[in-house]
């Protein structure tokens, strides 16, 4: 189960499936994240790159955020996941499919924030990251959300982009990237 913790739907628990390599984003590490955000989620679009469990695009549709795009390679996953947004009468989409090449063929939306938070081990936040910047997802308003091991090299960044936050919670590195103003 994933706990809402705020918001609209706070306190709603949605089921989530037993799937290895499955980690929704803990309570107080969402907690973190939402305070970091809490001036820019209202109305924002929001894309969940590597979407698993929903956590954090659920969490952002329930602070009011306007909409949520949830890539999902897992069918599965995928499909548990719409349930619980209908489940919920969210306005959030899911694709399944490979995230990297679904934002790399993205070229009429853009978000305000994106959520990188992909399954441990398989080294896509750097990858995650090149298809952001080579999009046109992004606008210089746009932060992005990163969640990652800390025996992972932190991800390099293209000129005009920089670290606005950053926490080391035990063996995870999270954090936000802001464009500079």
């Amino acid at each position: 189960m994933v706990r809402v913790i705020a918001g609209q739907w706070r306190g709603r628990r949605l089921p989530v499936r037993d799937a290895e390599g499955l980690r929704p984003t803990t309570d107080r590490n969402k907690e973190t994240l939402f305070n970091w955000l809490m001036q820019s989620i209202t109305d924002a679009h929001c894309l969940d790159m590597f979407a698993g469990s929903g956590a954090l695009g659920i969490e952002a549709l329930s602070r009011y955020a306007a909409s949520c795009l949830f890539l999902e390679l897992d069918s599965a996953n995928a499909q548990q996941l719409s349930s619980n947004l209908k489940t919920l009468r969210a306005s959030g989409e899911v694709r399944q499919g490979d995230a990297l090449a679904l934002v790399s063929a993205m070229t009429t939306r853009t978000f305000d924030v994106v959520f990188i938070d992909p399954p441990f081990g398989k080294n896509l936040v750097q990858p995650a990251l090149d298809a952001l910047f080579e999009s046109s997802c992004l606008s210089s308003n746009s932060l992005i959300y990163v969640e990652q091991e800390t025996q992972t090299a932190e991800p390099r960044l293209p000129d005009g982009w920089h670290w606005q936050r950053q926490k080391v919670t035990g063996s995870l590195r999270y954090g936000l990237i802001a464009c500079e103003s």
